[in-house]
């Protein structure tokens, strides 16, 4: 439809007394799993041939290059003697480097099946007409606290084009909201209404807020398995920022229809919009190097592949039946429940035989990006804390041992930032050491030689220049690779063009390497400490940062780069020079983070050319459509009233509201809310509308708001009906 009318302030179109948000209930059961006892598997799923010998290429070359590189290190400490700070460092040194070789073996794999048309098992050919479904799928979009703008936006484009596909039967839309904000949560209930009324579909488009977010996203899901699962043999979850083409949807079906062995089928997400020059950075990586990394991952990991959480599909009972997710001992950070849900329910439902792929070769996958760094360490602190946890879930009996891998790989994403830390500050300490302290030649045992404390200079300046090829012939290899794809070659600019950015998103990314290992070293160690992560709304959009925020973020950071440039130049200039890139981007981190921030930098260098990819372009309709909408739906939805005013404003939306509320609680069943026996109380000794909204924190507004003599209670009290709540308007957010 071409209309893009949101109906913000005025009352949507009269409620049908037949008006359902939700279809008839499909309860299926979803047991929670045990760790400590497998379930009996299934027949063995079926795998390329030859994958043991594409793990054997992939991890033997790892360990080669690892056991190479460790007798070079070794020759490099030993001259005088191995001490115990040259001990601690080759310890670190093997493993650190044990991680960035297999990826680059992986990579190189990756760069081979790339080159070759790979990545398209279980698909239909290339170029093959849209397969005709047999089954129902249903589209999941969970939120919590997001602009409901972006959330409709996005499942309006996806519903038009698979009506347009001539598959719109075949599939309905759930919105999935755990959010907390009560403003926002009116805001989505409008936002639901009048997007059934643009597409006038009321059959296919549902709306479910659960009153309580219990284990938070995988909780939501399952909410849903378990009462709609049996009704849908497949289910297709996004995330609040994705998009997916009508093509890409209708193939990964047509493949769960095809393959019964089939348990999940992820895509590759493009990440896409960015505006930032941070931004940009992420989606020019991500989409000369994120197909040849994720080329290299499918190439041998075959059916034992991994779930990221969103733009995948997923066969619904396989996942009821093997999935659901139990409790971890003890207490926070670690203890409660499953925080990074993905890794853990692709695991289980590997080892009950449910064959897990992901499919880098099926083009229409889209996410975005945190915009800032700042941003992005907010939603690594999050991650850190839950794939820190999957060291409680590694021992569970009967897990495959590749999916044991992907657990290890998720918590190792954030342990070796820490360990290179401590490699970096062990070798400063051995210099200061070689420098300062006076050395004992001959020890105390006799001996006819000296114990020299020395390194070999000349070694050590080979085995670092071999570490950062390691590093970095990844991106190189990327960047043949799309020398050779036309298509996305003339997308990124032509060959020089993307050059030039490969080369600014080398610089950028050796900067913000040292500030982004400073900072997850601090959130591991503050989640050894015990300290929660909690769960904060992601921001995705493009606004600066400003100055003094972003100082107070990274002073500490700066300081720490200053100190160690100072502890480097006392040992000497030489060894000053070596470590000026990490101290470099240390000491900028301020600058680095605002600077990249900017949204004003990242468009100048789009109109120059640069960090361009193939979606900015030619974008897909899909993609095209939904950011067109999204624009139209947030310009109206930042002058909507907020929250209790816009129900007051909007009979309509009272109704479908007090229609969409939870059940009461049952007596003696059911726990009490205290949140909400407060704010009932609260709301008892207002008089005025104004009254009960200053006394109400967040927490105890939505539940009111949730119960319906609260509601009716609110509606009846004195007060403004024509106060606006854009959103620099809205109130504080209250303990």
């Amino acid at each position: 439809m071409d209309t893009l009318t949101a109906l913000p302030d005025g009352p949507v179109a009269g409620l049908a007394s037949g008006f359902r948000p939700l279809p008839e209930e499909a309860p299926l059961d979803m047991p929670v799993q045990s760790l400590r006892q497998a379930p009996p598997r299934r027949r063995p799923v079926s795998s390329p041939r030859g994958m043991v010998l594409r793990r054997v290429l992939v991890i033997g070359g790892a360990v080669a290059m690892t056991a190479e590189a460790a007798h070079e290190m070794y020759l490099v400490l030993q001259v005088g003697g191995l001490t115990t700070l040259e001990i601690l460092v080759l310890v670190l040194f093997v493993v650190l480097f044990a991680w960035i070789a297999l990826s680059f073996t992986s990579a190189l794999a990756g760069f081979v099946s790339l080159l070759c048309g790979g990545g398209r098992r279980l698909l239909d050919p290339p170029g093959s007409p849209l397969p005709a479904l047999r089954t129902r799928t249903a589209l999941l979009m969970p939120t919590y606290n997001e602009q409901p703008a972006r959330v409709m936006a996005a499942l309006q484009a996806i519903d038009e084009a698979l009506r347009a596909a001539g598959a719109g039967a075949h599939f309905d839309s759930f919105i999935l909201s755990d959010t907390t904000d009560p403003d926002i949560w009116i805001a989505e209930e409008a936002a639901f209404l009048a997007l059934r009324q643009r597409t006038d579909d009321d059959a296919h488009i549902f709306y479910r807020r659960r009153a309580q977010n219990t284990e938070r996203k995988a909780g939501n899901i399952a909410d849903w398995v378990r009462r709609f699962g049996a009704a849908y043999p497949q289910m297709l979850v996004l995330d609040a920022d994705s998009v997916m083409t009508a093509a890409a949807i209708i193939r990964l079906t047509a493949a769960m229809e095809r393959h019964p062995d089939v348990g999940v089928i992820q895509t590759l997400p493009i990440i896409v919009n960015g505006s930032t020059l941070f931004a940009r950075m992420q989606q020019f990586a991500g989409r000369v190097y994120g197909p040849m990394i994720a080329h290299g991952i499918a190439w041998w990991h075959g059916a034992d592949g991994n779930y990221w959480g969103h733009n995948a599909i997923i066969r619904t009972r396989a996942f009821a039946a093997q999935a659901g997710l139990p409790r971890l001992t003890g207490r926070k950070p670690f203890g409660g429940h499953i925080l990074s849900h993905d890794f853990v329910e692709a695991a289980l439902m590997r080892r009950a035989g449910w064959a897990v792929h992901m499919v880098p070769g099926l083009a229409g996958s889209y996410e975005e990006s945190p915009p800032s760094l700042a941003d992005l360490a907010v939603r690594d602190r999050r991650w850190c804390q839950g794939n820190l946890q999957h060291a409680a879930v590694l021992p569970a009996r009967g897990l495959y041992w590749l999916s044991r891998l992907h657990l290890l790989t998720g918590i190792g994403a954030y342990l070796t930032a820490p360990m290179w830390l401590l490699f970096l500050l062990a070798g400063i300490l051995i210099s200061l050491q070689e420098r300062f302290v006076r050395p004992d030649y001959f020890g105390t045992q006799p001996s006819l030689f000296p114990h020299w404390p020395a390194i070999d200079p000349v070694r050590s300046k080979w085995v670092f220049a071999g570490t950062m090829a390691v590093l970095l012939a990844p991106k190189l290899l990327g960047y043949v690779a799309l020398l050779a794809r036309r298509a996305d070659r003339r997308g990124c600019g032509g060959a020089l063009r993307a050059l030039a950015s490969l080369l600014i998103e080398v610089v950028l990314a050796g900067l913000i390497a040292p500030v982004a290992m400073v900072t997850q070293s601090i959130d591991v160690a503050a989640i050894l400490l015990d300290r929660d992560a909690g769960w904060q709304p992601q921001r995705r959009d493009d606004d600066s940062l400003p100055w003094p925020d972003v100082a107070r973020r990274y002073r500490g950071v700066t300081i720490f780069g200053a100190a160690l440039g100072l502890a480097a130049y006392l040992v000497s200039p030489f060894l000053f020079f070596w470590m000026s890139p990490v101290v470099l981007g240390l000491v900028l981190a301020i600058p680095l983070a605002a600077v990249t921030a900017r949204q004003d930098l990242g468009v100048a260098l789009r109109r120059l050319g640069l960090l361009r990819i193939p979606e900015e372009a030619a974008p897909p309709a899909e993609l095209a459509r939904a950011v067109a909408l999204y624009a139209a739906l947030r310009q109206a939805e930042d002058g909507a009233l907020a929250g209790v005013h816009r129900l007051r404003h909007d009979p309509c939306l009272l109704d479908a509201h007090r229609r969409m509320l939870p059940p009461g609680r049952r007596p003696q069943l059911d726990p009490i809310d205290v949140t909400q026996v407060v704010g009932l109380a609260k709301l008892a000794e207002a008089r005025t509308l104004d009254q009960a909204l200053a006394a109400l924190t967040m927490p105890e507004q939505a539940a009111v708001l949730a119960h319906a003599g609260g509601l009716a209670r609110l509606m009846a009290l004195r007060g403004s009906p024509d106060q606006t709540a854009g959103r620099e308007g809205r109130r504080e957010v209250r303990a």
